[in-house]
């Protein structure tokens, strides 16, 4: 039996700081060239090289600002503030590349399913079908304020709007254009056939949408589908939706648990067990001894804030982590954070405390951090997949570009002289790369699906 092939992303974000907090004053950190383009292109290039399957796009809207009640910590440590807006990076890096995919972050809370349906699809349409959604709903009060709102909707109530956000956007890019709706007829002077393109009616709860889709089909259609929600509500959503999923694992058992938790939810809404891919956040630093990636571990260690982890966790939680003596044990408290972190910290273990948190943000960051020469890295990548049932990671940065480098050059070799890495890219679109040839757009099975014109249950008006 061909051993399975693992998938990466890489993660990063459109700011100085993302995970791993403070190494952006390492002297061979690029971090800081976010402001270029040219560090996006030479990034996509890279990666590529390294036949990552995507670049994976975290974004927020708004500031952390629960530790010590303020930003002055985000400021002085650039803890994703400033953040730059990650959509307009794609069509630059699209053009410097073939295959690799897209993963984009984009808040559905604050933004018009209409305007977004189009913004995605003419993505879509310039990537040639390499673009993924990330679907968040956010969590942090201060983009509700900054946003007009008194509060942050509460975290089940988000879901249940986003249930119906995603039906907006089901009808708009799967059931408005029929695929052979445009025929570009230059002697019949008709570019598309009004008999093929339809009027969508929505009224629901939360939108009242009637509209024609402004794009043609794209490669795609619907972007692949990203969720990173592991509460119970989130876990729910993203059966029904995400075709990708993110964890944030720290035990291979509780990732292994996580991760049957995600296939039999699948299994539960009529989807395969294999319709959805889990990745997790992983920090790799390697080198060609593993004396040397020990040394390269410490000196990095050097340069990272555990504090700035620390004030990013607080808004991660919605708890005030300075509040709290060194070894005085966290408790749980109700809020509209994340809630699955939340109980795991403070529900699941009850031994959580500042003094813990800071030794486990050593680099400035939450994820497992895997040290060592190429064969250990790989040994150990490949022990979480088999144990865990994973499907592949995402590689936070910690020295930009370097690690991204170190990784390629090191350790792409190592999984691929094993067979658990690819040697190829496969053709075709970003959902085809990952599920497989003839696989462009949604499953018949998957929900959006369901909205594709002439499909029973299907609401459309011509």
């Amino acid at each position: 039996m061909a051993k399975k092939q693992m998938l990466f992303n890489a993660f990063s974000m459109n700011c100085v700081g993302h995970i791993n907090h403070g190494l952006w004053t390492h002297p061979r950190d690029r971090s800081t060239d976010y402001r270029s383009l040219k560090h996006w292109t030479e990034l996509a290039r890279l990666l590529e090289r390294g036949l990552f399957d995507g670049l994976f796009l975290a974004d927020i809207l708004g500031v952390y600002d629960v530790y010590q009640q303020s930003i002055d910590v985000t400021l002085k440590e650039a803890i994703q503030l400033p953040v730059n807006d990650p959509l307009l990076l794609v069509s630059a890096m699209a053009q410097v590349t073939e295959h690799l995919g897209f993963g984009l972050t984009a808040n559905l809370s604050y933004e018009a399913p209409y305007p977004f349906a189009r913004r995605m699809s003419t993505l879509d349409h310039l990537s040639d079908g390499r673009v993924g959604w990330n679907i968040v709903t956010g969590y942090l009060e201060s983009t509700a304020k900054a946003m007009g709102e008194t509060r942050q909707i509460e975290h089940d109530r988000r879901y249940d709007r986003a249930d119906e956000y995603l039906e907006v956007l089901y009808k708009l890019w799967e059931g408005s254009w029929e695929d052979d709706a445009v025929v570009a007829d230059r002697a019949a002077r008709v570019y598309a056939r009004p008999d093929k393109v339809h009027r969508i009616e929505h009224h629901g709860e939360f939108f009242d949408v009637e509209g024609y889709h402004l794009c043609e089909p794209s490669a795609q259609r619907t972007p692949l589908l990203f969720q990173a929600g592991s509460s119970d509500r989130g876990l729910e959503f993203a059966a029904r939706h995400a075709e990708c999923v993110f964890v944030s694992g720290q035990t291979k058992d509780a990732t292994r648990k996580l991760v049957e938790r995600f296939r039999a939810a699948s299994l539960e809404q009529g989807r395969g067990p294999d319709a959805i891919k889990v990745f997790m956040g992983v920090s790799v630093i390697v080198a060609p001894t593993a004396a040397e990636a020990q040394e390269k571990y410490r000196e990095y260690c050097r340069h990272a804030s555990p504090e700035a982890g620390l004030a990013h966790f607080s808004s991660t939680t919605g708890i005030d982590f300075s509040r709290y003596g060194l070894d005085e044990p966290i408790r749980y408290e109700k809020n509209n954070a994340i809630e699955s972190v939340v109980k795991n910290l403070t529900v699941a273990r009850t031994d959580s405390t500042v003094r813990k948190l800071l030794d486990q943000f050593a680099l400035g960051g939450r994820y497992i951090t895997l040290v060592g020469d190429p064969v250990q890295v790989a040994d150990e990548l490949e022990s979480w997949i088999a144990e865990t049932g994973l499907d592949g990671f995402n590689l936070t940065r910690t020295v930009e570009p370097e690690s991204y480098a170190d990784f390629i050059d090191l350790v792409v070799p190592e999984l691929q002289s094993r067979g658990s890495y690819k040697t190829a890219y496969a053709e075709g679109t970003l959902r085809e790369k990952l599920f497989g040839a003839g696989r462009a757009r949604l499953p018949a099975e998957h929900v959006g699906a369901s909205w594709r014109h002439g499909r029973a249950g299907q609401r459309l008006r011509a």
